[in-house]
């Protein structure tokens, strides 16, 4: 005796399966099509009115943190130059075991900002918002912004010492207090070159800053002039 047979339940099951399938594809070229399209790294690093002029909408973006937070625009951008030379989707190098074997990667780090999950939470839970996010400029210039006025709060640190704000930005609050930074030679060196590149890219404001303020059909001069 045969026993009948529900051909709705493998329809339903297999319906079910597809559509899993499908929503698995979206999901990844969704996430491929988003490091796809970010864009790409400014070609002269070394200048930010280039920067600025092949992103325009970054200094929109640094000059509200700027307002908003204090870290001056060129303090910023020198910030996320030094932490991922301006790419988007940029995560620390995996270990390999056996050469070919992907193990996990050294940290969370992530993004224009290189944020890690603790801090980049902290910051979504205080300032931010569950749609930020750390590759992009907007999120990544709001959050050095929010993380330097911190340690301004809980360090003493000027806005206007890039170098020590970046050794902050490192070691935390506590381990810049504790001077953990002073005996890492690479730490020290990335914020002695935070701080020259803060001031070429400053220096460098001063001459083309106008020409990327007051151009909005929305901004009215002298008002929207820093």
């Amino acid at each position: 005796m045969r026993c009948p047979v529900d051909n709705r339940i493998f329809t339903s099951s297999s319906a079910f399966a597809s559509l899993r399938l499908w929503m698995a594809i979206g999901l990844a070229l969704f996430l491929s099509g988003c490091a796809t399209f970010a864009p790409n790294p400014p070609q002269d690093q070394s200048n930010i009115c280039e920067i600025f002029r092949e992103q325009p909408s970054w200094y929109d973006y640094a000059q509200e943190s700027e307002e908003k937070w204090g870290t001056p625009i060129a303090t910023q951008m020198s910030f996320i130059q030094q932490e991922s030379s301006f790419r988007s989707h940029i995560r620390p190098d995996r270990k390999y075991y056996l050469g070919f074997i992907p193990g996990p990667r050294p940290s969370s780090a992530k993004g224009y900002a290189q944020a890690q999950d603790p801090v980049w939470e902290e910051y979504e839970d205080q300032a931010g918002s569950l749609f930020a996010r750390r590759t992009h400029m907007k999120h990544a210039t709001d959050f050095i912004g929010w993380y330097n006025r911190r340690s301004q709060q809980q360090a003493g640190i000027s806005l206007s010492n890039p170098e020590h704000l970046y050794y902050a930005y490192h070691e935390g609050a506590g381990g810049y207090q504790r001077g953990t930074y002073r005996g890492k030679p690479q730490v020290l060196s990335a914020g002695r070159q935070v701080a020259a590149r803060a001031s070429r890219y400053q220096s460098q404001l001063n001459a083309c800053e106008a020409e990327f303020q007051c151009r909005k059909f929305y901004q009215v001069w002298p008002f929207c002039r820093s």
